[in-house]
């Protein structure tokens, strides 16, 4: 599940911006995981755009992900499931049932 905006910071949060291909292609693969999450559009939040800027020398150098405050500038899918599952493991989903696929 998504939220745009106004999400819970402290969870998984994704800074993107419109246009940006590795954005869409994150955002893309992370809705297949049930992975609940937060988008943030840092061209509409000024503020998160300065934070995005203090975590990737100085560029606004999207997508960026925290979780649980811990930020990864442009990380793989499975780099951000892997820090899921170090930093805040109660945010994985429930195990029993596929994630994005078809039955």
């Amino acid at each position: 599940m998504t939220q745009d905006e106004d999400g819970d910071r402290a969870g998984v949060v994704v800074y993107w911006r419109p246009g940006c291909p590795y954005c869409m292609k994150m955002r893309l693969r992370l809705r297949f995981t049930r992975l609940r999450y937060t988008e943030v559009n840092i061209w509409k939040d000024h503020e998160a755009a300065a934070f995005v800027r203090t975590v990737a020398d100085g560029n606004e150098t999207v997508p960026t992900v925290t979780v649980a405050g811990k930020a990864m500038v442009n990380p793989s899918k499975r780099q951000v499931l892997e820090a899921v599952a170090m930093y805040a493991p109660h945010l994985l989903p429930k195990a029993g049932g596929q994630a994005g696929g078809r039955s």
